[in-house]
């Protein structure tokens, strides 16, 4: 048997696992590692390439929207991306000052506020889009069909398992 100590907590007692038991734990140690650095190595790679356009993450989820969803109220902006109108508001306002997107009058609310993309932002959208591409097809591209699909069925589980149902007010 190995014997694996426990984090520090008032008494410590070892804990005793069999060979088989303390290899497979350092097996899904190594699995969550690997994990969370394709995350975290996806996510600066995203970054760096938003900057180069002078975006951020959250902005560029107000173009990703409008492209996909068309025009749509400040409102709807704030429960689509999970954060407070006053947040919403804020990132308009940059990507406006940018030429990104505009606000119109809705159309048949008064109240309301109408945000579009602009052609600008319209290009700004489909750079977007052709870098996710890109670079999944120079990322995934030369693997096998069968690597590829176990690949897909295996992020769609993460991603259902991690996908956090956002609130009105925020994440």
């Amino acid at each position: 048997m190995i014997e694996q100590q426990q984090p520090p907590t008032g008494t410590q007692h070892p804990v005793h696992l069999p060979r088989s038991a303390a290899r497979q734990l350092q097996h899904r140690r190594t699995e969550f590692e690997k994990a969370f650095e394709l995350a975290a190595r996806l996510a600066e790679a995203m970054r760096l390439a938003l900057t180069e356009r002078g975006l951020t993450a959250n902005r560029a989820e107000v173009i990703y929207l409008l492209a996909s969803e068309g025009t749509l109220v400040q409102r709807e902006l704030a429960h689509a991306l999970g954060c407070s109108l006053r947040h919403v508001t804020g990132l308009i306002d940059t990507l406006q000052h940018d030429g990104l997107v505009e606000r119109r009058p809705h159309p048949s609310d008064r109240r309301a506020i109408s945000v579009v993309l602009t052609g600008q932002g319209a290009d700004t959208a489909s750079w977007m889009a052709d870098r996710r591409h890109d670079s999944a097809r120079a990322t995934l591209g030369d693997l096998p069909a069968a690597d590829l699909a176990a690949f897909m069925r295996v992020a769609d589980r993460i991603l259902h398992r991690v996908t956090v149902p956002r609130g009105e007010n925020g994440p």
